[in-house]
């Protein structure tokens, strides 16, 4: 997840937008009276907040940053900044440049609707709330239907950052157990009404069987309560089952020995 990331940002416009925003966070934070300043201006909101990962820092910085935009551009025209002596400077002229420049906040944003959904996939493989197995497929699919809708489905707008996606995914992520970790998975399964009949789904889930029981025998009566499973019938149907789909991992409901 985190290469996807870099290679989105090896992008030259998103490159350059990157760089720039490093450079401004720089020159305030190295300066402890500007610091000062523009903490007074964004009411001692931050420019960054340290990730796990390089480039979870760098989607953050970039949201910090667009997200005081407006307070940033009221500081670097207002009368404390331009009597400064930071406002003199070559270097501080050139924050001041870029803060007040349309075309870096349009880079910023931009990045932002490429890198957020995928930043929230990070985040979800990342944290101990719960076992991603289960959940990695469909946040996945998720993530890129995001990325399709923030620009109202034109892929040619996006077509260069889901090749990177699908790069990334197809070759070092997407493995057969993350489709069969989305079909046991209740609270995803249910919901799709065309999961079970999903090619990519069932020829994962199929091949983890073949490889983890390698008894034929085992292999069918395993098959034959799939179907159960897929129908609801039996335990699965029951008030209990049916309201703890969505409450409980299936990591939690292995037996306890």
């Amino acid at each position: 997840m985190d290469l996807m990331l870099e290679d989105i940002f090896k992008l030259p416009n998103f490159k350059k937008t990157f760089e720039r925003a490093i450079g401004v966070h720089s020159y305030i934070y190295n300066r402890p009276s500007l610091l000062n300043m523009m903490r007074s201006f964004t009411q001692l909101k931050e420019l960054v907040k340290p990730a796990k990962t390089r480039f979870a820092t760098a989607f953050l910085t970039l949201q910090r940053l667009y997200q005081q935009r407006n307070n940033l551009r009221k500081m670097f025209t207002s009368e404390e900044w331009t009597k400064s002596k930071w406002a003199k400077e070559p270097q501080g002229k050139k924050t001041a440049q870029i803060m007040l420049m349309p075309s870096f906040w349009n880079h910023v944003h931009l990045a932002l609707q490429f890198s957020c959904p995928l930043v929230h996939v990070l985040r979800m493989v990342d944290g101990e709330e719960k076992p991603p197995m289960g959940y990695i497929y469909e946040a996945m699919d998720r993530a890129k239907e995001a990325i399709a809708n923030a620009f109202d489905g034109k892929e040619e707008k996006y077509k260069e950052i889901f090749e990177i996606i699908d790069q990334r995914w197809d070759i070092q992520l997407h493995r057969p157990l993350h489709a069969a970790g989305f079909y046991l998975n209740p609270s995803l399964f249910y919901k799709d009404p065309n999961a079970a009949k999903d090619k990519e789904i069932m020829t994962g889930l199929y091949q983890c069987i073949s490889r983890l029981i390698p008894t034929l025998e085992i292999q069918d009566k395993v098959c034959a309560e799939l179907a159960k499973y897929e129908k609801a019938e039996g335990l699965f149907q029951i008030p209990m089952a049916i309201r703890q789909r969505s409450t409980r991992v299936p990591a939690s409901q292995q037996k306890k020995k």
